[in-house]
């Protein structure tokens, strides 16, 4: 698999794992089933600490990217059904929230998008 850590990125090197992991099987580079690296491999492979490796895929896990099944390792998920619907859940209670808060659609979009700057910062 191939995953690229830049050390020099303000990004923790889990976080870059998780989100190339999840890009890929998002874009169908990684097919659904697809067995993942062991974490002591992908960990050793990358030069990083197993615990790092092990954070990546339990995010992924509960993103329902990846299924770990024990000793039967961990693969892709059928992610796109569960990606859209967390996604649309999470924008349903935000814009509840604003409707609430009193926010127009123009100030809660703005601070949707200023979220979305800072997340991938």
């Amino acid at each position: 698999m191939h995953v690229v850590i830049d050390h020099q990125s303000s990004v923790p090197p889990y976080e870059q794992v998780r989100s190339q992991i999840a890009a890929r099987a998002r874009a169908g580079e990684l097919p659904v089933g697809l067995k993942l690296p062991t974490v002591r491999a992908l960990a050793e492979q990358l030069g990083l600490a197993a615990n790092t490796v092990a954070r990546a895929y339990r995010e992924l896990e509960a993103d329902g990217v990846v299924e770990t099944r024990g000793r039967a390792g961990t693969t892709i998920a059928a992610t796109g059904d569960t990606s859209q619907r967390l996604a649309a859940t999470a924008a349903t209670e935000y814009a509840a929230l604003t409707v609430r808060l009193g926010l127009s659609r123009d100030e809660a979009l703005a601070t949707v998008l200023t979220a979305l700057d800072a997340v991938r910062r």
